[in-house]
């Protein structure tokens, strides 16, 4: 029989079925409505199980195999450190779960050797295994693991600060959509699918993926404004979703009849058992419906978060009101977002038409 855990406030939807081989209780966490989680070998009060319950609470996969046990003052022990920090912990949940793969990895390959024989010719070693971009990334990671070391107190010296970043060549990132891919979209897609409802919803507001699973009825006030908080920054959007628009606004025809007609639920894009999806499996399931439709692999989800950003650039949409509708913190930002938009349509001034943008026409 399964019995609740009293474990405080801070760790709850955990209960206690049977225990593991090493004796200690086997825990779950289970949200309402939704499939059990395992949680590790480990007592509650450990490091461990607390990164675990934070995973599972977050939605992050976890493990339930015990961790190697490091010896003081290794790498690998100040990884587990950095892994159970406020500084860590702190970080969006999106953040933490691009950090941990690579975290772990760099505990399997080096977490044997001490932190403070770490130099800097070792990370460029490490980073010399990777191409520019998956480099930089894995740099950054290393940047932040060092500096809470040193803050801490286990190093004395920064052993990342001297490494240089990697020359890349200039890129737009992910490729923006065309109104012409979405046309291609809806024709594929009829009002009333749950793919439909992702792309009007993706069209109206830009959001991105991590806050795109989270948006549901619980986020819009009567008079039709979105207001969410991202993800990633923290930063606040502020989207009129059911509202009279602004001029540069691209109007959408079809996204109060996708809402009318979708499962009332938390979040707008629910499972069939009417869970919240996760942001991953939502990127792999739109991706996938976006090649049916016959629009090509490298548009992904995130590229009409761009194309409306181009689009209310070319409309002549100031900066300020583009940071507030995708939840920009910099005008930097916004300006990277916008980059393929016309500079014809921005100096003309040319307004958005349904007609010119192919947001008109489509079948139900």
């Amino acid at each position: 029989m399964r019995r609740p855990v009293r474990t405080g406030p801070r760790m709850k939807g955990l209960s206690q079925s049977g225990f593991w081989k090493s004796g200690n209780p086997r825990y779950y966490f289970r949200r309402l409505g939704e499939k059990a989680v395992p949680l590790p070998d480990a007592k509650p009060d450990s490091d461990e199980f607390r990164r675990a319950w934070v995973a599972a609470v977050e939605g992050e996969p976890i493990s339930t195999k015990s961790r190697i046990k490091h010896r003081t003052g290794s790498i690998g022990s100040g990884i587990r450190a950095y892994l159970a920090s406020d500084d860590f912990l702190s970080l969006s949940a999106a953040t933490r779960g691009n950090r941990r793969g690579p975290l772990e990895d760099i505990e399997a390959r080096y977490g044997a050797g001490r932190m403070t024989d770490l130099k800097p010719r070792h990370i460029r070693t490490d980073l010399g295994r990777l191409s520019a971009n998956p480099a930089n990334n894995r740099l950054k990671i290393w940047r932040a693991l060092c500096r809470f070391w040193v803050d801490a107190g286990l190093i004395e010296e920064d052993p990342a600060i001297s490494v240089r970043k990697r020359k890349v060549a200039s890129t737009i990132g992910h490729e923006p959509w065309l109104w012409q891919d979405v046309q291609a979209f809806r024709d594929r897609w009829p009002i009333g699918t749950m793919q439909r409802l992702a792309l009007e919803l993706a069209v109206s507001t830009g959001a991105a993926r991590t806050d795109l699973v989270r948006l549901g009825p619980g986020m819009l006030d009567k008079e039709g404004w979105l207001s969410y908080r991202r993800s990633k920054s923290g930063g606040v959007a502020v989207v009129p979703l059911l509202c009279e628009l602004p001029d540069w606004m691209p109007h959408n025809p079809y996204l109060q009849e996708c809402l009318e007609i979708a499962p009332r639920h938390l979040t707008w894009l629910s499972t069939k058992r009417g869970a919240a999806r996760s942001d991953k499996a939502l990127g792999t399931w739109f991706s996938n419906a976006a090649r049916d439709a016959g629009i090509s692999k490298g548009k992904t989800l995130h590229g009409i978060r761009k194309l409306l950003s181009v689009t209310m650039a070319e409309n002549g949409a100031p900066a300020e009101q583009r940071m507030a509708i995708l939840g920009h913190e910099t005008e930097a930002e916004a300006r990277n977002y916008s980059k393929t938009a016309s500079l014809k349509k921005i100096i003309s001034g040319t307004k958005f038409s349904n007609s010119t943008n192919s947001v008109g026409k489509s079948a139900k």
